[in-house]
């Protein structure tokens, strides 16, 4: 999804300058993107996922050459931590939470960063719930480094993606959204979650348009 036709270059290089720029990668991890992960397992389409992973590849690569700070965030879970009401919200669906709720497992490989993978020295932050803010220090430690912007990215568009950006625009940050680093497991799901944000929370931007815009720095 192109960014808004209002957004021009150099507005966005100033915008997104790495000296109050991170980017954020969100769960682009092996249960949600990689053929052997939970997600993939249960023969789920991952093409998109594929699609967007190679982008986030190519946003972390820019920011890094800008000097903008790369932050990836991840799920990980514990069956101390399972919120009871996720569990509860399983069953009543008619699922098995015995069978769902092992997604990003700690210490498993499918909690594991797949596609763009933090650098020494990289910022990570392992949360809990799908919104980044919730239950981790990452607004303190993005504060402490003068972030006041974000650039979002990963997976999935309509879930933790869409409730980090909510979360950040509630907590006064400028988010932009990188729309084709970013999937959902069906077109309709990312294509409304990319309109949702758009029109309250978010400008929505490409690779191509962020890469130019760091470049240009």
């Amino acid at each position: 999804m192109n960014a808004t036709p209002i957004i021009a270059q150099d507005g966005l290089a100033a915008w997104i300058a790495p000296s109050r720029t991170a980017l954020v990668i969100v769960d682009m991890q092996v249960d949600f993107a990689a053929p052997d992960g939970v997600i993939g397992r249960f023969g789920v389409d991952l093409s998109a996922a594929a699609a967007a992973l190679e982008q986030a590849q190519r946003l972390a690569a820019a920011a890094r050459a800008a000097g903008a700070p790369v932050v990836f965030v991840g799920l990980e879970t514990t069956p101390d931590t399972d919120p009871p009401v996720v569990l509860e919200r399983m069953r009543r669906r008619g699922g098995d939470p015995e069978v769902e709720r092992v997604i990003c497992r700690k210490g498993t490989r499918g909690a594991d960063f797949h596609g763009p993978a933090p650098q020494a020295g990289e910022l990570v932050i392992r949360k809990p719930r799908y919104s980044a803010f919730v239950g981790t220090d990452i607004d303190a430690r993005l504060r402490a480094r003068g972030v006041d912007t974000l650039v979002v990215c990963g997976l999935t568009t309509e879930c933790c993606v869409d409730s980090t950006v909510r979360d950040a625009f509630h907590r006064d940050y400028h988010v932009f959204v990188a729309g084709d680093a970013c999937a959902a497991y069906e077109p309709d799901l990312h294509e409304g979650a990319l309109k949702s944000l758009s029109l309250s929370f978010a400008l929505l931007v490409d690779t191509p348009e962020i890469e130019a815009a760091w470049a240009g720095r």
